[in-house]
């Protein structure tokens, strides 16, 4: 099924998963394709040369489709690579889809995001669609997917309306972190203290990371995000072409499903209180097992 929606693909040293990627955006064929590259670090043999490998790869767009392309030519990180690439993506377009490297996206997962960004473009309550759902196989609800205040970033979409409330730097973070905000947020001391501590690390540049800044300014101004109810997204990145070996979790490599079309949708515009339970406590007792993976994770991508 082809896609409607302008496609942003994150590149980055992985040609092997670079392909993989690419051969589902040219089976989607999207009518308008960014490309955003991060450049070699020169202090890494052989970078140079994967880099340019994947920048070949994804220049071999055969069918009818407006590219542009925002290539480093030096190394940026991936906190500043992200963030300004994504910047970059919003300043062109008014909605997009985002894919990186090692998000290989399932038969419905196009489809799906046509449909909801589309069906809320306009409703301010809604601030993305994720691809990924972690609640290994529990149904919420009858309808095609449910609302949650997560924003799980292996396959995603949002709009220009949504990205403007991101600071790669958190500045707000600060005023917040002291008060009762992060235990409502959170549902209770321990998982407040938690993410406390990595929203400490990220706002500090501690971490080389994007997507925490993603989640707090969604989780900041009570957004929602529409979320699968069968994953539609697989990771395959982990412990490949990583700086720093990444674990394998468990919700890396999960199968990517499928959804029946037209979907059914949610009664209401609400979070699914349940489904965002489950995912709190799945990650218990501290969320510092699951934090300290995520952080590896991110921190290995470059």
């Amino acid at each position: 099924m082809k896609v409607r929606t302008p496609l942003a693909i994150m590149v980055f040293n992985r040609p092997d998963m670079t392909a993989r990627l690419f051969e589902a955006v040219r089976a989607a064929r999207p009518p308008r394709l960014f490309v955003v590259a991060d450049g070699p670090r020169a202090d890494r043999p052989g970078e140079a040369e994967a880099c340019a490998k994947v920048r070949s790869i994804v220049e071999q767009v055969d069918w009818p489709c407006a590219v542009e392309q925002e290539f480093s030519a030096t190394n940026l990180g991936c906190k500043r690579r992200m963030s300004s690439g994504i910047d970059w993506v919003f300043g062109r377009v008014e909605e997009a889809i985002i894919l990186e490297d090692d998000c290989i996206p399932g038969e419905s997962f196009f489809a799906f995001c046509d449909a909801l960004l589309e069906r809320y473009r306009e409703d301010e309550r809604v601030m993305g669609v994720t691809g990924c759902n972690f609640q290994f196989g529990r149904p919420r609800g009858t309808a095609s997917y449910h609302f949650s205040r997560y924003m799980h970033v292996w396959g995603w979409a949002s709009w220009r309306r949504a990205w403007r409330h991101y600071d790669v730097d958190m500045a707000e973070w600060p005023l917040l972190r002291e008060g009762r905000w992060p235990r409502d947020v959170f549902g209770g001391r321990v998982a407040a203290s938690g993410w406390r501590h990595w929203f400490d690390l990220t706002h500090a540049g501690r971490l080389d990371t994007w997507d925490y800044q993603w989640l707090f300014a969604i989780l900041r101004r009570g957004g929602l995000v529409a979320t699968p109810n069968v994953n539609l997204v697989r990771n395959i990145g982990a412990g490949v072409g990583a700086t720093h070996p990444v674990q394998k979790g468990p919700l890396h490599d999960q199968p990517a499903g499928s959804l029946d079309f037209p979907l059914v949708h949610p009664v209401e515009v609400r979070q699914d209180e349940q489904a965002d339970e489950f995912f709190r406590r799945f990650f218990t007792p501290s969320l510092r097992g699951l934090l300290g993976l995520a952080a590896r994770r991110l921190l290995a991508v470059q």
